[in-house]
């Protein structure tokens, strides 16, 4: 099972940015997705899910509410995060994770629900 991140980068303040995340190993559409973020010096935290394609739904951290959107293919196995209106605050390392255990059903956000876990892609917005 792999997951790999990609699309992050340099962006000013109002921005925009589409993350990828291309699963191998396991069919995606039967595992909620996430994207978590880590700041230097903070916590890993959610910033947004979607349910497998049996339950659908999304759930957002308040934060990016408003302004970030995810999305899966699973024709191509991926899911999506687009990125708008950014903000200096987005700066981190954004990581895509699977749940296969159906942990997140509970704490869709939580950290310790995902079991799989890409390599992390960088996202700097400049002010």
């Amino acid at each position: 099972v792999q997951l790999q991140a990609s699309g992050g980068g340099l962006v000013q303040a109002g921005g925009s940015l589409r993350l990828s995340c291309t699963v191998s190993g396991f069919t995606s559409a039967y595992s909620t997705i996430a994207w978590f973020r880590q700041a230097p010096g903070k916590e890993r935290e959610g910033v947004a899910c979607i349910i497998d394609t049996s339950g659908g739904g999304t759930y957002y951290a308040d934060a990016v509410k408003g302004r970030f959107t995810i999305s899966r293919d699973n024709a191509k196995n991926s899911v999506f995060l687009q990125m708008n209106n950014l903000e200096p605050e987005d700066t981190a390392v954004y990581y895509c994770a699977a749940d296969t255990r159906v942990m997140s059903a509970m704490y869709p956000l939580t950290r310790a629900s995902y079991d799989y876990w890409g390599q992390g892609t960088q996202v700097t917005v400049s002010s």
